[in-house]
């Protein structure tokens, strides 16, 4: 969240920035006057306290009778409106903690002005586009004629935006994911394996409640969410802690099932563009925030290089104001090519959080041991969202007779499988 400090002294800062996000900006209106009215009430209770005070003394040395009685009665009144500006102050405080917790993360100068997605900026494109001499099929026909992957069984145990990968369409995604892992390793990562089931806190911490609390799966009896990405547990390890400036930077990857309800998205069903259930291998950064900037280019860099080792032609956007998640200063997307489908698809986000995140989490450091705790900056990126990645493979690695040719980087993975062809499974109708 943000300052509270910088949302008071620079409000139509901020009334611009929620208006450049697409965001009501009725939210600031709300806080201002709650906010105006609380600091109204702090000051008037700070006099009636003092005056309190002040009499109680007096009244102490005074001797019996009506003028102190009439003190004591006097002071009585002071103390219940003392009580009836708490109780109000602490609905205000509500109304405030409300108001900052659904404003979004203020903007870096270098991201572009927009209203959507149409209006993000192509940085660049990487990797050479196949040309092929037949017509390209779509991801969801190629595996189903390969039978390693079946939509209808999926959606008969979990319902519909669910399905189960088989036989070498499950191998292949397990060496997605080691693959993903080992090269990270590689990169300074630790490598963590936190809860697939997160508290309140956490989501709050990272923004995505109350910001996405539809969009999540919500387990009402225990108070719970199932994991909507890796970076809500991974981040929150650290909640709550006042690190050393010498244990800075931390760099956490981990791999986890994540779990969106995608309310409101009915696009591309068919297939795994968008579905409900998904595996994802996520890098988190912990950062001065001296560096969270250049940390950025690092960052995408890192997933940037699982992309070049796949072999998989991308591009890299930056994305604008309008189009940037809610907790996030700036944010690249990276998008692999499906020549299948003709279209770019979403595999990773790499975003820089500054200290956002870390003020609701309440993540600090201490920048040297007789200095005041300060917040830590926060990044995260997709390395990768294995469905789109499943695309781009299926699609750009397809060959003539149906086959798949198993990416080189994922063969020794696949105990040294070149292609991919069709097998009879356990689960196909003998």
């Amino acid at each position: 969240m943000l300052d509270i400090n910088v949302i008071r002294s620079n409000p139509e800062m901020i009334r611009t920035m929620l208006q450049n996000r697409n965001k009501d900006v009725a939210i600031l209106d709300r806080f201002l006057a709650a906010d105006g009215e609380w600091r109204s009430l702090t000051g008037e209770n700070n006099r009636l306290r003092k005056v309190r005070n002040e009499v109680s003394l007096q009244i102490s040395k005074m001797p019996k009778g009506e003028g102190k009685d009439a003190k004591i009665a006097e002071m009585r009144e002071v103390s219940d409106k003392i009580k009836s500006n708490d109780d109000r102050m602490a609905e205000l405080e509500e109304i405030r903690q409300d108001c900052v917790l659904n404003i979004p993360n203020i903007p870096h100068e270098s991201v572009p002005l927009g209203k959507d997605e149409n209006d993000n900026v192509v940085v660049y494109e990487a990797g050479k586009r196949r040309s092929f001499d037949f017509k390209p099929k779509e991801h969801w026909e190629i595996a189903e004629d390969l039978g390693i992957i079946d939509f209808e069984r999926g959606a008969k145990v979990a319902g519909s935006g669910f399905y189960c990968l088989k036989g070498d369409g499950a191998r292949l995604e397990r060496a997605l994911v080691n693959y993903f892992l080992d090269t990270h390793q590689d990169q300074g990562y630790t490598e963590i394996f936190p809860p697939v089931v997160v508290n309140k806190n956490a989501v709050i911490g990272t923004g995505q409640y109350p910001n996405l609390k539809d969009d999540m799966y919500y387990l009402e009896r225990d108070d719970m969410f199932l994991n909507p990405t890796a970076e809500v547990p991974v981040t929150n390890l650290l909640q709550d802690e006042i690190l050393d400036k010498s244990q800075l930077p931390i760099y956490y990857t981990a791999y986890l099932p994540s779990f969106r309800r995608e309310v409101g998205k009915h696009a591309d069903t068919k297939g795994i563009i968008r579905v409900h259930e998904f595996n994802k291998v996520e890098m988190v950064n912990f950062v001065l925030p001296e560096n969270s900037y250049a940390r950025l280019e690092e960052l995408r860099k890192n997933a940037e290089d699982l992309i070049n080792g796949l072999g998989l032609p991308y591009r890299v956007l930056l994305l604008c104001t309008g189009d940037m998640s809610f907790s996030c200063s700036k944010c690249y997307d990276l998008e692999l090519y499906a020549p299948g489908k003709d279209a770019w698809l979403e595999a990773s986000s790499v975003s820089n959080f500054t200290d956002f995140q870390a003020r609701r989490a309440r993540i600090k450091y201490r920048p040297e041991p007789h200095l005041k705790s300060e917040f830590v900056h926060t990044l995260n990126g997709s390395g990768l969202a294995l469905p789109r990645t499943m695309v781009a493979i299926l699609e750009n690695y397809q060959n003539k007779d149906g086959t798949i040719t198993v990416p080189e980087v994922l063969r020794p993975y696949m105990r040294g499988q070149e292609t991919i062809g069709r097998r009879r499974s356990h689960l196909e109708t003998v």
